[in-house]
């Protein structure tokens, strides 16, 4: 198999996770209603900024909560998962949001933590000089905001790429089987003939010229001869 194959499996296994999330699970629904601080005679407007954030807190709070399950109809444990809440530095507003698998059941747990923060912000307004007043009421959701198929589909393919680019990142690599280095072949000679310096042509041997061994005659000739002269000298006068 090609050393890439995690990715592509990772990638349709994270495909067929997210289709079967966002066909099988089941749909959530949120509502969302607003409160806006006021502040009171003789209290400075700028105040409900500040007082505006620390609300904002205090809802998710467990005291807050468990004013509210009544009317909610969950547990406060159950009501700290499904509600949640925004605020803006720029404006004295509050936004309080509950989920549940009802259209229904999430705009009650909504308007009832808006309720229990409201009316504990007002029993302390003599102190603070601020009141909560809610702004818009929870209604029901028309449509689920999640699990949405599509969206599911994506979240999904994207996850399981990411994780099979991982594996191929940390995986470690293969390491090929020790071999006996192979020295190159020398390179082949030229076809062209070299040039070579001619061996030197041997030298003609010569026949000396030998003479004849003297035989005893001629030995006794040459020897009168010799001695002939000597004669004719002693016989000339001094």
């Amino acid at each position: 198999m090609p050393v890439w194959w995690p990715l592509p499996a990772c990638a349709a296994l994270g495909l067929t996770a997210g289709a079967a999330y966002g066909a099988l699970a089941e749909p959530e629904y949120a509502s969302t209603t607003y409160l806006i601080a006021v502040a009171e005679k003789d209290s400075e407007p700028a105040a409900t900024l500040g007082f505006a954030q620390a609300y904002g807190r205090l809802a998710t709070s467990t005291s807050t909560l468990a004013y509210a399950q009544g009317n909610a109809g969950v547990s406060t444990r159950q009501l700290g998962s499904r509600v949640q809440t925004e605020t803006s530095p720029e404006s004295p507003m509050i936004g309080i949001t509950g989920t549940a698998g009802r259209p229904g059941d999430a705009a009650d747990i909504a308007n009832a933590v808006a309720d229990a923060l409201r009316l504990k912000a007002n029993g302390q307004s003599e102190n603070t000089g601020v009141k909560l007043v809610r702004f818009s009421q929870a209604v029901k959701a028309p449509e689920p905001v999640s699990p949405s198929l599509p969206l599911s589909i994506a979240v999904g393919t994207s996850a399981g790429a990411l994780v099979g680019g991982l594996i191929l990142l940390v995986r470690p690599r293969r390491t090929p089987a020790y071999e006996s280095p192979v020295l190159p072949a020398p390179a082949s000679e030229p076809a062209t003939a070299r040039a070579t310096t001619p061996a030197p042509a041997p030298t003609p041997v010569t026949a000396r010229a030998t003479a004849p061994a003297p035989t005893k005659a001629t030995t006794a000739t040459t020897t009168a001869r010799a001695k002939k002269p000597r004669k004719k000298q002693e016989n000339q006068p001094s």
